[in-house]
């Protein structure tokens, strides 16, 4: 297959926009990731689960159609239906979320999906793309049966990348989450880390969790706050000073389309410091407008 292979979840997106009124729209950060990846030229499967006839899941399968992400690994299950959530923002586009996605078919992801062609397409994939909001989804039992598919991906030479992503009404403590996420950085070729995600979930400033996870092997991405990017590697880190701000309108999808920006950058031979440029240059776009996923006119 090559290319890119995601498992995660989309959902029902609601833009609040007062006076009661909202935006129907479709994404979730791997969901998200993937569909820039592929407007970059990356050929993509996403792996999740939704429901069979419901008009949400058709309408998240007519944008994958769409966008020309591969659904094979789509799994469809009669009488569920995806996840939904809700943003409110401030005048800073900042956000707040609403979430209703308890009975998502994705959670059972590893329990109804056919593994067998699923572990084939990630083990034929130039990379293989998942988060730690994946991770708490799929559950316990889930997060098992992944751990042995990306120590199976590693001996197959197939490249990792992780954003661990941690939100942590998710999770039932942050020892867990934390746990899961230790478990598969040793395996990761790639971990794109958010500050206050990471300084939250690991209780440890940004550059000593970077460190640290860059010792296990992998490129970490430290992402702070003010916008600096630390490239850790196993012997020297690269610093890479904030750029220039632009007004955001909405900062939904900012990482998620930084990660895709770095990953095709990377994935066609760029330098971190020039995949991280173009990382950058993607999310400057996305956040000026409303949404994770903004119309294909606006790309870069």
């Amino acid at each position: 297959m090559g290319g890119v292979v995601a498992l995660g979840e989309c959902m029902v997106e609601l833009s609040l926009a007062g006076a009661g009124q909202a935006a129907i729209g479709y994404a979730g950060d791997v969901f998200n990731t993937c569909v820039y990846l592929r407007r970059l030229g990356r050929e993509v499967s996403f792996a999740t689960a939704l429901g069979a006839d419901d008009p949400f899941s058709v309408a998240i399968l007519a944008r994958m159609q769409a966008e020309r992400i591969g659904d094979g690994l789509v799994t469809r299950v009669e009488g569920r239906v995806p996840g939904l959530y809700a943003i409110e923002r401030d005048a800073d586009g900042e956000r707040r979320f609403f979430y209703w996605r308890d009975q998502a078919p994705v959670r059972q992801f590893f329990q109804i999906a056919d593994l067998d062609a699923f572990i084939a397409a990630a083990r034929a994939a130039e990379l293989f793309y998942v988060s730690g909001i994946t991770l708490a989804v799929i559950g316990e039992a889930g997060r098992a049966a992944l751990l042995e598919i990306l120590a199976d991906l590693t001996r197959h030479d197939v490249a990792i990348a992780f954003d661990p992503n941690y939100r942590a009404r998710l999770w039932p403590s942050r020892e867990v989450a934390l746990a899961a996420v230790e478990a598969v950085i040793p395996h990761c070729r790639i971990v794109s880390a958010s500050g206050p995600d990471v300084e939250e979930l690991c209780a440890a400033p940004l550059d000593e969790t970077a460190r640290r996870w860059a010792a296990l092997g992998p490129l970490v991405l430290a992402r702070a706050e003010d916008r600096t990017v630390d490239v850790h590697g196993a012997r020297a880190v690269l610093t890479l000073p904030a750029p220039a701000a632009v007004k955001a309108t909405d900062t939904t999808g900012a990482g998620d389309s930084f990660n895709a920006g770095f990953l095709a950058a990377w994935l066609q031979g760029a330098e971190p410091a020039d995949a991280v440029e173009a990382g950058r240059r993607l999310a400057a776009q996305v956040v000026q407008h409303i949404g994770a996923i903004i119309p294909a006119g606006a790309m870069p």
